[in-house]
């Protein structure tokens, strides 16, 4: 199913973009805007690209554990599109000016080298795995157009990109990481402030719906379901591995995959 554009979609679309460029909240979406179910949610959300000038680059997903999605009461994940000006490299800084959620999530992230167009049956996850060209780790530092995110509701968080934000992108790793479980795969980030460090933190694969690569399916197929596919290029970060990282100005997070790599970051004001 392909979403038809309306006057209600796109302008829920412009105003959470126009809050999105400001840093500013919203409440919610003004009652003759906002999105009844997930389907009108989707659907704003599919006309951001239009409204912000910026081709998509990219898909996150969101609430890939079972404490996150309670923490926003949603019953699964969330699909958003990660805008190409929101995508940065290694070192990247972000400014936390008007960002009300202030973490960093370390992040497996898949590229693809063969297109997945939409189709009538479902994706395995092999299938899926096979389109894929390189392994990348990253950062996504995620907020939220909604003052409340934590009562959004779906409908709402889907309009509002399920939460994307900005995002670091790492280089593909050298690794053979087909030869990896990537579920059992350990990953450690610090938060250190000037010369003290403030925590550090461990997780793995295993945080992120079980495993990086079903999470992977999961995406591929929930967009062949509304009738979306996969481009030759287009990444998937596919959730935080780990409890996100509550940060501050004047942090710098690095986040250690071991053999896959390394990512840091840096904020600001």
């Amino acid at each position: 199913m392909t979403d038809t554009p309306t006057d209600a979609t796109t302008g829920a679309a412009a105003l959470l973009w126009q809050h999105r460029r400001a840093g500013t909240k919203l409440a919610a979406l003004p009652p003759a805007l906002r999105p009844a179910d997930a389907d009108a949610g989707h659907a704003i959300q599919a006309r951001l690209p239009a409204v912000a000038g910026d081709a998509v680059a990219g898909w996150k997903i969101a609430a890939t554990s079972r404490a996150g999605q309670a923490h926003i009461g949603v019953g699964g994940p969330l699909a958003g599109r990660i805008l190409a000006g929101c995508v940065h490299g290694e070192g990247a800084r972000f400014s936390l000016a008007g960002n009300g959620m202030r973490v960093a999530e370390p992040e497996f992230v898949f590229r693809f080298g063969t297109a997945l167009p939409p189709r009538a049956q479902p994706w395995a996850v092999d299938e899926v795995l096979a389109a894929v060209a390189t392994l990348h780790v990253g950062i996504e530092v995620p907020d939220s157009r909604f003052a409340d995110f934590v009562h959004a509701g779906e409908a709402q968080l889907l309009a509002d990109d399920a939460c994307a934000h900005e995002f670091l992108l790492g280089a593909a790793t050298t690794a053979d990481w087909r030869a990896i479980d990537l579920a059992a795969h350990a990953v450690q980030a610090t938060v250190h402030n000037g010369s003290a460090l403030r925590f550090d933190r461990s997780g793995s694969g295993a945080a992120v719906l079980g495993d990086p690569r079903l999470a992977l399916a999961w995406l591929v197929n929930d967009l062949r379901a509304r009738g979306i596919g996969l481009q030759a290029g287009d990444f998937v970060t596919t959730g935080t591995c780990m409890p996100p990282l509550a940060v501050q100005p004047g942090d710098v997070v690095r986040c250690d995959f071991g053999l896959l790599g390394q990512v840091s970051a840096s904020f600001g004001d």
